[in-house]
């Protein structure tokens, strides 16, 4: 019996591992998001407060993908944004990510609150593994001056000339506007 026990905790705890693993991953993940939002937040605010929605396009179109890039590098990781309608082509989302998007969506349809979206997991493509984890980016208030169904002439222009085939209109408070993407090598 007493041997059949040390079998059995034996072959639990890699499972147990990975579980304390996946749960550090998210951890880290959120902090990573919490960060990488914070520090967006705060230059669309100033944007906003210094020209208005314009400026704050200038925001989304220049400084949001450096931000990205800052986090991806001092983490190793992919960390980004997407949406399933995007706006910058460089957010186009992949398979993996549409899914979650999808079942976001889902989720928030059946009551859940946008901002306590989110899904991790560890999936293996082209034979490597890697933790992926995506956060919701609920629709604000303030979203709506570019994402909205009606933004002024301004804006409408700023958009046409950055983003030609721009996809992210049509949003109200509390629409699922997309999500932060992270990957993490394993």
């Amino acid at each position: 019996m007493r041997k059949l026990i040390v079998m059995g905790i034996t072959l639990c705890l890699p499972l147990l591992a990975g579980a304390d693993e996946t749960q550090q991953r998210t951890a880290d993940s959120r902090a990573v998001i919490k960060a990488f939002f914070g520090e967006l937040k705060g230059e669309l605010e100033g944007a906003m407060k210094s020209g208005g929605p314009v400026n704050a396009i200038a925001v989304c179109n220049q400084k949001a993908p450096g931000i990205a890039k800052q986090h991806s590098a001092a983490k190793g990781w992919g960390v980004g944004r997407t949406s399933l309608k995007i706006r910058n082509p460089a957010n186009t989302p992949d398979a993996w990510e549409i899914h979650v998007l999808k079942r976001f969506e889902e989720r928030k349809a059946a009551g859940e609150k946008p901002d306590q979206l989110e899904h991790a997991e560890i999936v293996t493509e082209g034979g490597k593994r890697e933790f992926r984890y995506m956060k919701a980016i609920p629709t604000a208030e303030v979203c709506t001056k570019c994402h909205g169904a009606t933004v002024p002439a301004e804006v409408e222009a700023k958009l046409q000339a950055l983003y030609p085939t721009d996809q992210a209109r049509g949003y109200q408070p509390g629409d699922l506007r997309g999500a932060f993407t992270i990957r993490q090598p394993m």
